[in-house]
């Protein structure tokens, strides 16, 4: 177990006060520094004082007893709390492990995760064992408890989400029910099993997130009635102040796809509004190359040069988060008994720290263990092929993209019986195949690429695999290839392999640090673009190909999908 998530044992919290005695010495001691005080929303000087993971004393006094001590000059940097990423999806090809890792090197040392891939990865017992892994990395990781797939799954699979979900409720890492992305079902309808599981969540005392993108007040007013304590949909100032006066914990989103942040600010300047309580930022689970700089530093300095006083946008990083979510014992302040996650600044209008300290040691490029295939977390196995039967595209209705994640339905009037489609139009063979090859569903989609062969992909919403492309035979050529490697994302074209990104963490999850991700990411990135995709994230239209959040059509292990009349179109067929 660990003591930082959950509390020290008495052994430990007699230690703890004898340092502040003088029997035993601290561990470490940053002396003459300048230091942020969230309670009391100022800067002061003295000293900070930790033991092993602990903060143990911030003030003017000095220890009576340094024997040990490693001793740390202070004058010359302003000390911050850790930074809290509240809502984190650590699997956008990087993993939880690696994420963490960077995220903390640029000062966000707490984490509050998404727990999807789990409920489709691997069994409970082994996501949960998981959990404990995870608390060996240098951040404090938390987790939420989704009630809802994102997608429209098949029946048996739907069963054992839901068999799942009571329990991730009542672990002891999830500190929040959601984000419910099925609050239309919840709302209009009369999903009960959802609303028992939103009051269960209530009944162990932990926050509900809502997914309300667009809502109207009186949408944002039932589901506030219904239980939701916060939303991290707000697209401008009009709809963060909308959700305030609602009583929402907001979040301020600066994210791959909707890095709305700096308009936000901005026009809460402009409205008069200075009160920054109930506000925090997110990340919201960007794609690799986005976080080149960093998660919530990023946002701070954001808010910083767009006129938030800068005690301000410490604390919607800090303090604000951990309150709402009833941590702030732990994390987001540097006050006595807190965790010691500390972020030293040469200035204090410059969030990116020079040095970091989290969970009371020094944050370097080293990297965790983590037990993976022990968990059910390996190399996909795949033991069937593709058929030439698997290849017959006779859809009347395909998808074209509106944009990166959005599409919409549009008649189909090619001819799919050559290998090769033209390359004169912008249109390709689209299959979702269960990763078990027990179903599949064939149609178009418009807008994704002008000329590459093939696409396949085991990374999606689902963790089922997709393949996009002009040619049935690169399909063919991409698929044998994601076979050997285990799983992850292939190119091919006329006949060769010309990309690869293998994603040997169940098929969904790179096993690189960060930095190398990235790399790979923006080679992924140039490789499709020069293919004709002219979109700006195409890792998230991988993802969301099949999640029903979205308008207006979806590819699902159900079928294609109307998002809005929740009706399946045409459905998948058996193999």
């Amino acid at each position: 177990m660990n003591e930082t998530r959950f509390r020290w044992r008495n052994r430990q919290l007699r230690e703890h006060a004898s340092v502040l005695d003088g029997a035993l010495a601290p561990t470490k001691l940053i002396k003459n520094t300048t230091y942020l005080n969230v309670y009391l929303k100022k800067w002061m000087s003295g000293h900070i004082w930790l033991y092993e993971d602990r903060i143990v004393y911030t003030g003017e006094k000095l220890p009576d007893n340094t024997e040990g001590t490693e001793i740390i000059d202070g004058k010359d940097r302003y000390v911050v709390p850790g930074y809290i990423e509240p809502h984190a999806h650590p699997f956008q090809l990087y993993n939880p492990q690696s994420l963490a890792e960077y995220a903390t090197r640029t000062g966000t040392t707490t984490l509050v995760n998404d727990n999807l891939m789990w409920l489709f990865l691997t069994d409970k017992a082994k996501a949960f064992s998981l959990l404990e892994e995870f608390m060996n990395v240098p951040a404090t990781m938390y987790w939420w408890a989704r009630f809802d797939s994102q997608s429209a799954l098949r029946e048996d699979d739907q069963d054992a989400f839901e068999k799942q979900v009571p329990d991730w409720i009542e672990h002891d890492a999830v500190i929040q029910g959601g984000e419910l992305t099925a609050w239309p079902d919840v709302l209009y309808g009369g999903d009960d099993q959802i609303l028992h599981w939103m009051q269960e969540t209530k009944r162990a005392r932990k926050p509900l997130e809502a997914h309300l993108p667009g809502a109207s007040e009186k949408t944002l007013a039932k589901m506030r009635l219904l239980g939701m304590n916060s939303e991290h949909e707000s697209m401008n100032a009009d709809d963060v102040l909308k959700r305030l006066e609602l009583g929402y914990q907001t979040g301020l989103r600066y994210s791959s796809i909707r890095p709305d942040l700096p308009e936000i600010i901005e026009g809460l300047i402009e409205k008069g509004h200075d009160h920054y309580s109930h506000m925090m930022f997110t990340t919201d689970g960007s794609t690799p190359g986005f976080y080149r700089e960093g998660l919530i530093n990023e946002c701070i300095r954001i808010a910083i040069e767009k006129g938030v006083p800068p005690i301000d946008a410490y604390m919607m990083a800090t303090f604000e988060p951990a309150r709402h979510f009833g941590i702030d014992n732990r994390v987001g302040s540097l006050n006595v008994g807190r965790i010691a996650h500390l972020n030293f600044l040469k200035d204090p209008n410059d969030p990116t720290p020079a040095e970091v300290i989290a969970k009371g040691e020094w944050v370097d490029d080293k990297e965790t263990e983590i037990e993976w295939e022990k968990n059910g977390i390996g190399k996909l196995e795949m033991d069937w092929d593709l058929q030439d039967s698997d290849m017959q595209f006779s859809m009347p209705v395909g998808l074209e993209m509106v944009n990166d994640v959005i599409m919409k339905p549009y008649p189909i009037d090619i001819d799919a019986s050559v290998d090769r489609l033209s390359e004169e139009h912008n249109e390709a063979l689209l299959m979702l195949m269960d990763r078990e090859g027990e179903w599949k569903i064939n149609t178009f989609l418009k807008g994704f690429t002008q000329t590459l062969g093939g696409l396949v992909s085991t990374y999606s919403n689902t963790g089922d695999i997709i393949f996009i492309g002009k040619s049935k035979s690169d399909l063919q050529i991409a698929f044998e290839r994601m076979k050997e490697i285990g799983g992850g994302i292939v190119l091919a074209d006329k006949g060769e392999i010309v990309f690869e990104l293998p994603l040997p963490l169940g098929g969904t999850m790179s096993d690189l640090p960060l930095p190398r991700l990235i790399e790979e990411e923006d080679k992924l990135k140039k490789h499709l673009k020069s293919h004709g995709f002219s979109y700006g994230d195409p890792v998230y239209t991988l993802l969301f190909l099949s999640s029903v959040h979205l308008p207006y059509t979806r590819i699902t292990p159900r079928g294609i999908m109307d998002v809005k009349k929740k009706e399946v179109l045409f459905p998948a067929i058996m193999r």
